[in-house]
């Protein structure tokens, strides 16, 4: 019986890239992409008002950060995937100090993705 969707939120500047990862989380079973977004204000109201289990998160947005948005957010936020084309030293370190299960390359590690999702929805589920 299948459970409640898991529900994703997409914090992405490039659009074709957003438009990308949309399709794809979609294929997943009881996966919901629940919103796509591209600047840090836009995130922070979706992650604070809609029930989000997890976060895929760009550093750089259009307007804003995705630093800006773990800050804003705090230790009550969904599990954060970063998914950047910033993957330096230090700015994983960083990510992980603020508490980020995963810490993605895009050129690198795009195809990763679906994965991580689907063993963190089943995390949730047990």
């Amino acid at each position: 019986m299948p459970g409640a969707p898991f529900r994703v939120l997409l914090v992405e500047d490039s659009k074709r890239l957003a438009e990308r990862l949309r399709e794809a989380l979609e294929q997943l079973e009881e996966v919901n992409v629940v919103a796509t977004v591209d600047d840090e204000k836009s995130a922070v109201d979706i992650a604070r008002r809609e029930s989000i289990d997890v976060m895929v998160l760009d550093l750089q947005l259009r307007e804003g950060t995705g630093f800006g948005v773990l800050k804003a957010l705090g230790d009550v936020r969904p599990a954060v995937i970063v998914l950047t084309n910033y993957a330096l030293p230090e700015y994983q370190r960083r990510a992980t100090e603020l508490g980020v299960e995963y810490f993605l390359n895009k050129s690198r590690d795009y195809e990763k993705l679906p994965d991580i999702i689907l063993s963190l929805k089943d995390k949730a589920r047990h």
